[in-house]
């Protein structure tokens, strides 16, 4: 696609060639349709030697994939006799053959059952510091438990990007959810809180405040209350953060 405007830099060498880049670039399309007759082995082993990869190595790369997504006993199957978790897990293999520099994943976790997306964030997260991955996904509590920087987009646009702990307001807000609502009268002795919801409250830390500081305060308090804590975090889930984001 031409763009409108601006430029598209890839690994810093401008726009993508295949030639060029063979190799240094994974792929996972959203929707990958993958040949039903030829089984992963063969699927696999011919994406590794468009990559470059030549002569037995490229099988000997289909096979590595196949095991990082825990498809080694299934490598001789026909892919149109697996099911769609196992399809897609056929499809980020692919994403991975050559250890690409950079790593392009569309909803990589859709359509997958609970059991099968753990393996592929625990094998995304396996990836950091070996590969630059970008994800993109409207998955944002799986997005907030993988990635360091965030970019948030509408309608075509950039409304919003940073460290993962900056989106979250991790050095801002203090989040804690008890056994039990408090009344008026007890927020009011917890230094710096509001009710956020019925079992919830919240303390905002001021720029230069000491948030451990503010958080050993707050437990004093409810010890003196004698409430039980459920959980605690810092900051705002990314989805909050999105949903009540200004318009």
């Amino acid at each position: 696609l031409t763009p409108d405007e601006g430029q598209v830099q890839v690994l810093g060498e401008g726009p993508f060639d295949p030639q060029r880049m063979a190799g240094r670039v994974g792929v996972l399309p959203q929707d990958a349709e993958l040949p039903d007759r030829h089984s992963p082995r063969e699927l696999l082993t011919h994406l590794a030697r468009l990559q470059g990869i030549g002569g037995a190595q490229a099988a000997s790369e289909a096979a590595r994939c196949m095991d990082l997504v825990d498809l080694g006993d299934r490598a001789d199957d026909r892919i149109g006799a697996l099911s769609h978790g196992m399809r897609r897990r056929v499809a980020v293999a692919s994403a991975l053959l050559g250890t690409p520099e950079l790593v392009l994943l569309d909803e990589p976790t859709a359509g997958l059952d609970p059991v099968q997306a753990r393996r592929v964030r625990d094998l995304l997260a396996s990836l950091r510091g070996h590969h630059t991955v970008v994800v993109s996904s409207h998955n944002l509590l799986e997005l907030e438990s993988l990635c360091d920087w965030l970019v948030l987009v509408e309608d075509g646009r950039c409304v919003g990007e940073g460290t993962t702990a900056s989106m979250t307001g991790q050095g801002e807000v203090l989040v804690w959810t008890l056994t039990r609502g408090l009344t008026d009268a007890e927020v009011a002795t917890v230094p710096g809180a509001r009710r956020h919801d019925l079992a919830e409250i919240r303390v905002t830390v001021t720029a230069g405040e000491d948030v451990d500081a503010a958080t050993r305060g707050v437990m004093r308090a409810l010890a003196a209350l004698d409430v039980g804590l459920v959980g605690m975090r810092r900051g705002v889930s990314l989805e909050e953060r999105v949903v009540t984001r200004p318009r």
